[in-house]
């Protein structure tokens, strides 16, 4: 009996860590939206921890209470949400007896050298460049232009799933928001099965899905969907509504990465349309980017 009691004494010194860390922040820190409902305990909640980890509440209540231990992955996830430095991280790695275990760190990444060179001779088209997760990693002035000024966004939350979800514009840029928003949680699915442990993409999906109800709907619909080419339906500010064909070209130096392009047919009206925005684009000296690490 001892024995056991012993045993479970880091369990429980892991759990009032956790719920100590968690109590540190507030709903806002993470980036779950304001409330005018009171709240009950201090901090963050148990369900909130879990539905930002991408786990059921139970599950981490049972962490929580040292009647179970974590995976290596889930760990991460957590420490990625209370914001634990490294030498936190490593202490509640330690408690639950995993010090030594680490999931495993993709490389930075960064926007390829060659789709750099050709985004930058990209003048008459929108294009975009992204990586894991949708992260935006780097665009040229007419995207900026045709879908928003991406400088403006901060770098941590530069990713286009995201904006989809949490930016007001894009439900009415897109004439057909639902569509959008569903094909890209089919996108992101598809990524999820690719990495199953990506810890930024379990942060990713749980916060969309604490955010938006129509996401968490979706994503528990579990249809997939590949990258290809389509049509878009946008009803841009200043040229109106605008039709373009979208293609997805992946870098054959890192297929992680892909750049996505909006064009349309010469002599159209939206060939018309895509001109006129470039210019206005000029007038506005919208910055193109070379990208960030991610």
């Amino acid at each position: 009996m001892l024995g056991s009691m012993t045993s479970n004494v880091p369990l429980n010194e892991l759990g009032e860590f956790l719920k100590k860390r968690r109590s540190q922040l507030s709903p806002h820190t993470v980036g779950l939206p304001s409330t005018s409902r009171p709240r009950r305990v201090e901090g963050l909640r148990r369900e909130e921890v879990a539905q930002l980890a991408s786990i059921s509440t139970d599950y981490y209540t049972r962490v929580e209470q040292g009647r179970m231990q974590a995976s290596a992955p889930v760990l991460d996830t957590i420490a990625r949400i209370l914001h634990l430095d490294d030498d936190e991280r490593g202490y509640l790695f330690q408690l639950a007896g995993k010090a030594t275990v680490r999931t495993r760190r993709r490389g930075v990444q960064k926007v390829q050298p060659q789709l750099q060179r050709v985004l930058e001779d990209l003048t008459a088209v929108p294009a975009i460049v992204q990586g894991r997760r949708g992260d935006i990693l780097a665009w040229n002035a007419l995207a900026a232009a045709l879908v928003t000024d991406f400088s403006r966004i901060p770098e941590k939350h530069r990713n286009y799933p995201r904006l989809i979800f949490t930016d007001p514009a894009m439900r009415t840029l897109y004439a057909d928001w639902e569509t959008a928003g569903q094909v890209t949680v089919a996108q992101l699915r598809m990524e999820a099965a690719k990495y199953p442990e990506d810890p930024r993409l379990i942060a990713l999906v749980g916060e969309l899905s604490m955010r938006d109800q129509q996401f968490a709907q979706w994503w528990g619909d579990h249809r997939v969907a590949a990258r290809t080419v389509g049509t878009k339906t946008l009803m841009h500010p200043v040229v109106g509504e605008v039709t373009l064909d979208c293609d997805t070209l992946t870098a054959s130096t890192d297929p992680d990465q892909y750049m996505t392009v909006w064009t349309a047919a010469p002599g159209s009206p939206a060939h018309d349309q895509l001109r006129i925005l470039a210019s206005w684009a000029a007038d506005q000296n919208l910055p193109a980017s070379s990208g960030w690490e991610a």
